[in-house]
């Protein structure tokens, strides 16, 4: 118990009363406090009691009225000017007690979603009657619901926890009816919205004196409100953003996919994209594009997110999109993939004509992802082609499908919306590990897609005497693509990316002594190093290396360069 409520009770005469009747106590209290001028502080005291009696009986009337003695004590009336001084020790504590009141007393003892309905509540004094406003749970053309509180979830996993301090029950809220779009592009389907809850109350020192209240639950989104309107002060809401989301993690388990989707190259075939946001596009803020690498999932990239979106001008002016594939597949297959994914995108959200923003992507690819991400971003010809056949493209005997397919993956274009490139511990001269025997043999479990098998099999078996494939098609596989005596990988190392594109190395190193012949356990320095980019960063770390503060900073550093060098429409958007 607080000193200043300790002295409440001593100088009224209540502290044995406490003691030997808490609930006689508080009654005694309240008869003495609401409704009299000058005696607004003691709400506090009147706060803090019915918090400890909810917390001695679990009882969500008292906690419920703990939260409408501090929201009365926190918010003056109409009629009144006074309000607690926000250096005032109590101010803190009642804005925690109104908080954790709130949660208590509308979380289910179940711990299922708290429903946002009008409702008729019993308090230790009355009753209150609470209305809702169906139309505030609509978010971007889809209803919120099951809001799942946050307050006291202990979050685990995640280097760094965010919160934004203030007022309000913080909850994680799921849009109903999954993806905000069903093709090419969407919002992640199990994402779940930092939001808060307000109980409301008009008036709230005069109600609070009587036995029937009227209140109504307010709710917001990080997204879109960050404060609102307390008397006459404005307010920040509370909101726990890290927490949403790693419940968002725990519920889609996407990590559970990750060796299923190296093994199984028709795993995301069904999906109805592959390419995903983690919010809405916003007009004038730029895509950034996360791409993993082997046996790895987007979820890989959750440190990296969650620091980023704490920087409010990347907050501001950049949105993040995440890419999955099935990762044993052929490189230049999963590439195709991304570039349909993004084009997709683009042509849903209107394009460049829509937004300029739009033009200015950023990919960042984590080792193989890496690879990727290069492939959007050559012009190679028809060098890759020649690596593994002795015949032009149009002169063997292909069905058309096939043809076509050969095409789009071997005689890649770059795309012009994406401007910076950043590669993270990727393998640009191959990685050793690829070359293992253990991994080749793992590679042979791998089930491609079955245009990849028809098509690879129409090369070896029509024309086997003009391709560089051997009698295995399952060569085509992404850990032979990355083996160093790959000729694909080395037909790729040698391709620079495209006038214009600006390219950004970060290459963790975890072994000691001479740079050259570092490596971070998978890919050797000497692979991973290429000339001629805008910057080079060597951080000591393993392989892993995307939740690297190090990392982290550094991709920071790129993403704030890119926005220094965007066109005023675009930086001064929103």
């Amino acid at each position: 118990m607080s000193d200043s409520t300790l002295i409440v009770l001593r100088r009224r005469g209540l502290l044995k009363a406490w003691n030997t009747d808490p609930a006689a106590t508080i009654a005694r209290l309240r008869a003495e406090v609401v409704g009299q001028p000058g005696r607004w502080a003691d709400l506090f005291a009147l706060a803090e009691l019915s918090y400890f009696e909810g917390e001695a009986h679990g009882s969500r009337d008292e906690f419920l009225a703990a939260a409408l003695y501090a929201y009365a004590y926190l918010a003056p009336g109409a009629a009144e000017a006074d309000q607690p001084s926000p250096y005032d020790e109590r101010f803190r504590q009642a804005c925690d007690i109104y908080n954790l009141g709130l949660t208590a007393a509308f979380g289910p003892a179940d711990k299922r979603p708290v429903q946002i309905i009008p409702q008729r509540r019993t308090l230790p004094f009355g009753a209150i009657d609470v209305a809702v406003d169906q139309k505030q749970l609509q978010w971007h053309g889809h209803e919120l619901a099951s809001f799942v509180p946050t307050a006291t979830l202990a979050v685990s996993g995640l280097q760094n926890i965010y919160r934004d301090p203030g007022l309000g029950e913080p909850m994680a809220a799921l849009p109903k009816g999954g993806a905000i779009s069903s093709k090419g592009f969407q919002v992640a389907p199990r994402l779940r919205i930092p939001t808060n809850m307000m109980l409301v109350l008009d008036d709230p020192r005069r109600q609070i004196a009587q036995s029937e209240l009227q209140g109504r639950l307010v709710v917001s989104t990080i997204l879109d409100q960050p404060d609102v309107q307390l008397g006459q002060e404005t307010v920040p809401l509370e909101y726990d953003q890290t927490a949403a989301r790693a419940v968002s993690m725990v519920e889609a388990a996407a990590w559970q996919k990750e060796y299923s989707g190296f093994l199984n190259g028709r795993l995301f075939e069904r999906a109805p994209t592959q390419l995903v946001a983690i919010e809405p596009h916003e007009f004038g803020r730029m895509p950034v594009i996360l791409i993993h690498g082997t046996a790895s999932s987007p979820f890989r990239w959750t440190d990296m997110v969650n620091d980023l979106l704490e920087v409010p001008a990347i907050r501001d002016h950049f949105e993040f999109w995440l890419f999955s594939y099935a990762s044993g597949n052929p490189i230049p297959y999963s590439a195709i993939q991304l570039r349909a994914s993004i084009q997709q995108a683009l042509a849903q959200l209107g394009g460049v004509q829509a937004d300029p923003a739009l033009g200015r992507i950023t990919l960042i690819g984590h080792s193989q992802g890496g690879l990727l991400a290069k492939m959007l971003v050559i012009n190679p010809g028809d060098d890759l082609w020649n690596r593994i056949s002795k015949r032009p493209l149009s002169s063997l005997k292909l069905t058309p499908k096939s043809r076509k397919l050969l095409r789009e993956t071997l005689f890649p274009k770059p795309v012009p919306e994406i401007q910076r490139v950043i590669f993270i511990a990727t393998p640009q001269r191959g990685s050793y590990v690829a070359a293992f025997s253990i991994t080749h043999l793992i590679g042979r479990l791998v089930t491609l897609p079955l245009a990849v098998s028809e098509a690879s099999k129409e090369l070896v078996t029509g024309n086997g005497a003009n391709v560089i494939l051997g009698q295995s098609v399952l060569r085509l596989g992404s850990v032979y693509g990355m083996s160093p005596n790959s000729p694909f990988i080395r037909s790729l190392s040698a391709i620079p990316v495209a006038p214009g594109v600006h390219v950004h190395s970060i290459i963790p190193v975890a072994t000691s002594g001479p740079l050259a012949e570092g490596s971070d356990g998978v890919v050797r320095y000497s692979s991973a190093h290429i000339a001629g980019v805008d910057s080079e960063l060597v951080v000591h770390s393993s392989h892993s290396t995307q939740s690297n503060p190090a990392t982290i900073a550094e991709v920071q550093r790129i993403l704030l360069l890119q926005l220094a060098a965007s066109p005023a429409s675009v930086a001064a958007a929103p």
